[in-house]
């Protein structure tokens, strides 16, 4: 578990000057990873690291050759297209990394001079996937987005026995996996209207957003071979935003008995930018159950989970239709939360995940599952905002909302901040609905 070092110094300052601003989402502090091209180049990927409102093209860092050892073969293996070599590396050299360029950026850095022409304005670049993802599995580690969901259904017994006992997920798709911008069609798929007796192909009327984390699994274990708790975070490159799309009325209809299929696995999108555990360190916080729920079992439990296994993340959720698009209006928010509410931590996910000899590789991609508050302002999703579409959310222009609708773009925000640490943010993930295809 990655304690604090020099590299989270708020007093820290780079020679970037956009990365001392107390606005950026990317000082000096943060570091975090993308795969990027300069847009409408042609230009092969590669990846780079987000300092203030620029991009230290890794690929042009290798060729400067102002990294050695450790350091370097690092640096070559961010510079390929994305991120699976550098995170099969594991977490030494991460570190080294992370260190190597948080004292070359800094204010009065001997290698600013090398570096200073391997910058690449983030206004100027568009962005791929940051990792070859080969395997995504999406939890459900929101107690209170499992109530909820669970009151509209069985309002007796919202949760089911195991919620409690065991990190629920499921196996999703991850060929359509896009980054922040992804635009997609409305999904078609058997529904059953109330009333109906006969299911029919159209496309969704209930479709959902999913606010959550997603978790870059680093280096990776062998088949046979769990990981516990003590080694968990050592295989977790970092966290990036996550929209994890939903058909709520294709999803009533299919999930039972095997659960979601075509109602999650047309579009899951996330933001370009994977911020490192160690970067977030400072934003470490106690993970505790209530007294009267049951204690993870052993294999799930740790002094150092119990101590600061989870962290306090702050999301935001905004929407922008058509009409204020075409205002010149910015998105509205609709939900604001923190994933310090998760019900399970991030180790606890891994080792869950594990226990029965599953073999995790570098790139594989984890969901948190809706990140829903305790209250339902902070609910991470339409279903649970409008009550099952009982209650529409009225927009700043007075516009309606139950679900989406053709032209919605929903964008997620995520930031740290906190009283002697210096603020960091994981950028923006965006997707736009357009219409279902005719």
């Amino acid at each position: 578990m990655t304690t604090l070092n020099e590299t989270h110094n708020p007093a820290l300052r780079s020679w970037v000057a956009s990365a001392n601003s107390t606005a950026t989402d990317f000082p000096l502090q943060n570091l975090p990873f993308a795969s990027f091209r300069r847009r409408g180049s042609g230009e092969a990927f590669r990846c780079g690291v987000a300092i203030g409102d620029q991009i230290l093209d890794l690929a042009a860092a290798a060729q400067a050759g102002v990294f050695t050892g450790t350091v370097a073969t690092a640096v070559q293996a961010g510079a390929q297209d994305k991120l699976n070599a550098l995170m099969a590396l594991g977490a030494p050299a991460w570190s080294a990394l992370r260190l190597a360029l948080s004292r070359a950026l800094r204010e009065g850095a001997p290698e600013q001079a090398a570096l200073q022409s391997c910058l690449v304005p983030q206004a100027s670049a568009e962005y791929g996937v940051p990792a070859r993802i080969g395997d995504y599995t999406d939890f459900y580690t929101s107690v209170h987005h499992a109530t909820n969901i669970g009151k509209q259904f069985r309002p007796d017994n919202p949760l089911l026995p195991n919620y409690k006992w065991v990190p629920i997920g499921y196996h999703g798709r991850a060929s359509s996996i896009g980054v922040s911008g992804q635009q997609f069609h409305r999904p078609k798929g058997q529904t059953l209207p109330p009333g109906a007796t006969v299911p029919s192909v159209v496309p969704s009327q209930r479709l959902d957003i999913e606010l959550e984390l997603g978790i870059f699994v680093g280096s990776g274990n062998a088949l046979g071979e769990p990981v516990a708790m003590a080694e968990a975070e050592d295989h977790v490159f970092g966290l990036c935003l996550l929209n994890d799309w939903s058909a709520r009325d294709i999803q009533g209809w299919e999930y039972q008995p095997l659960g979601p299929f075509l109602s999650k696995n047309f579009a899951t999108t996330v933001s370009p930018w994977v911020v490192t555990l160690e970067a977030l360190a400072p934003y470490r916080v106690a993970f505790s159950r209530p007294a009267d729920d049951p204690q993870p079992l052993p294999y799930l439990d740790s002094a150092a989970n119990r101590s600061q296994g989870a962290f306090d993340i702050q999301l935001q959720v905004g929407l922008q239709t058509p009409q204020m698009r075409e205002a010149g209006q910015p998105d509205a928010t609709i939900c604001r939360t923190s994933y310090r509410h998760a019900y399970w931590t991030v180790a606890q996910m891994v080792t869950h995940h594990t226990v029965n000899g599953c073999n995790l590789q570098p790139g594989d991609l984890f969901g948190s599952g809706t990140l829903s508050g305790p209250t339902l302002d902070q609910a991470g999703a339409l279903i649970e905002l409008t009550t099952g579409g009982k209650h529409p959310l009225t927009l700043p222009n007075g516009e309606a909302r139950t679900w989406l609708q053709d032209g919605d773009a929903v964008v997620i925000r995520g930031w740290c901040e906190q009283a002697g640490a210096a603020r960091i943010g994981f950028g923006e993930c965006v997707g736009t609905v357009l219409p279902a295809p005719s």
